[in-house]
């Protein structure tokens, strides 16, 4: 038989030299006398030091010559980290065991795992498990919760999905509690009444309180059968939701079908970036390839060198493109390569090595990444980090992990990295100005393949050879930026909604902005700042001056060669206020 040694049991209240000794000393003489016993030990390496004050013998000291006699036959399990900082320093100790490595099981053992102990949980949470419940726990544990191992993320999956349901089904129904909420204010009414001797009043307010009693003991009549007759089945979809809620993924990420989902990343990335149609085809290209299986599962979900000048959406692609493979804006690492220029400066990526000031905080980045596993990284401006970087991104690229200075392995294989760089933008600046060639207008293959050559200058091509996807940006054109200021008007529109204000830009005053703000060099960034000034500043005046109350139409026209703004509907306001006063009165 098995037996398990709790040396916590055994050192507690030791207090006298030599007690701890001859504890241990009946443990294994019983052990000899029964003959049949199998010691295991727990935290194998917690031997080493128990029980052993100044002069002393520690536990490992007293296990060995019965380990080595044959006397004791001993299972001990530890980590290999602790194993190598404890066990293989004594090597007496380490001698006397066989080493045996325990893998991590592949999803198919760990649903087999799961099938043989289900029923130990379905007996402490009252609930059935579905097989494909089982199934649905291994897969998405294997896929989505990347900091442990299986099978006990996903034995934890089954077992909150358990807990849940249990809780869910034994919660009183809302209708029971309002029912008894009104019935304690009746009785207070009843109370009332009598006490101003208003006794018919008060026999009414009692048979009410009589019915509502009865319906409030039908109800609970019906929920307890109910409870009774619940199987409370756990599906597939309880087991979504339970990852969903531990990694921050939207429930609908996860039971919308990935061939739906996939297909559709143009679409929804068109609505945010506009006029970038072949940066947006390669990035869901890219992404399908990874997400069908048909590149390394090893390697990060997707890698980008988003190349083009500045204002034309290469980071808002970045964002968008977090918030629709991960749920939300906030899933964008970034990272300004600027700060890594120096040698020196690489370490901080993964953290400062042992003895080193910073060791104990972690890498900017892997630390980012063990946090936020599902998420876009976005390293800025990246010719300018020092070269020791691209030796580190090597290993992203091509293996999908990242050792930190505390020999964690950090995996990238949920995200997406994306790299951006200036290489060829004064070439594409060029070609937007309307160089021309002996063929005309300079082509946007040309002006790309100018671009990746001073590319493939900066970089060595092993580093370019691990990129899914160079991607050169389009400098923006008239009508592309007049369609990214119709948004960027929204955006004002949805804030002037929180304060229950409209605003209308006329046509003139739309074509106002875009000539103050169009700048084929700078691209859209000129007229956010030019809607700040001329729209957000002279509006947020006015409301703190009271010129506007809520619920007012704000028009934004030009007047004498300047943006102003006038209340709308000052009449039809006027009108409804009088409605409300005269209903008011007849109320």
């Amino acid at each position: 038989r098995l037996v398990s040694l709790d040396l916590a049991a055994l050192v507690a209240g030791t207090k006298y030299r030599g007690e701890f000794e001859e504890r241990l000393k009946k443990v294994i003489k019983e052990i000899n006398k029964a003959g049949n016993i199998i010691l295991f030990i727990d935290e194998l390496h917690t031997i080493i030091g128990a029980g052993g004050a100044e002069g002393a013998i520690d536990a490992s000291n007293m296990l060995k010559p019965a380990l080595s006699r044959g006397e004791l036959q001993c299972i001990g399990a530890t980590t290999m980290n602790e194993y190598k900082k404890y066990i293989e320093k004594d090597a007496a100790l380490e001698r006397r065991f066989q080493s045996v490595i325990i893998n991590e099981p592949s999803i198919d053992e760990t649903y087999e795992i799961l099938c043989g102990i289900k029923e130990r949980y379905e007996d402490h949470h009252n609930v059935t498990y579905h097989d494909e419940a089982l199934r649905s726990a291994a897969e998405l544990a294997g896929r989505y919760v990347t900091e442990r191992n299986l099978p006990d993320k996903a034995i934890d999956l089954i077992d909150e999905a358990g807990s849940s349901k249990r809780m869910q089904n034994n919660t009183r129904p809302e209708a029971i509690g309002s029912l008894e909420e009104q019935t304690h204010l009746l009785t207070e009414e009843k109370i009332s009444f009598v006490n101003a001797q208003d006794y018919e009043s008060a026999a009414r307010v009692r048979d009410k309180v009589r019915e509502m009693r009865s319906r409030i003991d039908e109800l609970k009549t019906e929920w307890e059968k109910t409870l009774k007759e619940e199987t409370n089945l756990i599906t597939v979809e309880d087991i979504q939701a339970i990852v969903s809620e531990n990694t921050g993924i939207p429930m609908v990420r996860i039971v919308k079908s990935e061939s739906d989902k996939l297909l559709q990343i143009e679409n929804e990335l068109h609505e945010s970036v506009i006029g970038q149609d072949e940066a947006i085809a390669s990035v869901a290209s890219a992404v399908r390839r990874s997400r069908t299986g048909l590149n390394s599962p090893s390697r990060p979900l997707g890698s980008f060198i988003f190349l083009g000048p500045t204002g034309v959406g290469k980071t808002l692609l970045a964002k968008s493109l977090a918030e629709y493979l991960f749920g939300d804006a906030e899933a964008l690492i970034r990272v300004d390569m600027s700060d890594y220029m120096e040698k020196h400066n690489a370490s901080r990526l993964v953290g400062a090595p042992p003895g080193y000031v910073g060791y104990e905080e972690g890498g900017m980045l892997t630390e980012k990444i063990r946090k936020r596993p599902y998420s876009v990284v976005l390293l800025d401006e990246i010719e300018k980090a020092h070269a020791d970087v691209f030796n580190l991104l090597l290993q992203v690229l091509e293996e999908g992990e990242l050792q930190d200075s505390f020999g964690h392995k950090v995996s990238f294989r949920n995200a997406v990295l994306i790299m951006t760089s200036n290489a060829g933008a004064r070439e594409i600046n060029k070609g937007s100005f309307g160089f021309t060639t002996g063929n005309g207008v300079m082509a946007h293959s040309d002006i790309k393949s100018m671009a990746i050559t001073e590319l493939k200058r900066l970089f060595r091509p092993e580093f370019l050879n691990r990129v899914d996807e160079i991607v050169v940006f389009h400098s923006l054109e008239y009508d592309h930026v007049m369609k990214i200021m119709d948004l960027m008007l929204d955006e004002v529109r949805d804030r002037l909604s929180g304060l229950s204000l409209s605003l209308d830009v006329n046509v003139k005053a739309r074509d106002m902005l875009m000539q103050m703000g169009y700048d084929v060099i700078y691209g859209a960034r000129p007229l956010r700042r030019t809607i700040q000034k001329e729209i957000e500043d002279p509006l947020s005046v006015a409301i703190l001056q009271g010129r506007f109350d809520p619920g007012d139409i704000i028009s934004a026209e030009v007047r004498s060669g300047k943006i102003s703004f006038r209340r709308k509907n000052r009449r039809k306001k006027t009108a409804v206020k009088a409605l409300e006063s005269v209903s008011a009165s007849e109320g």
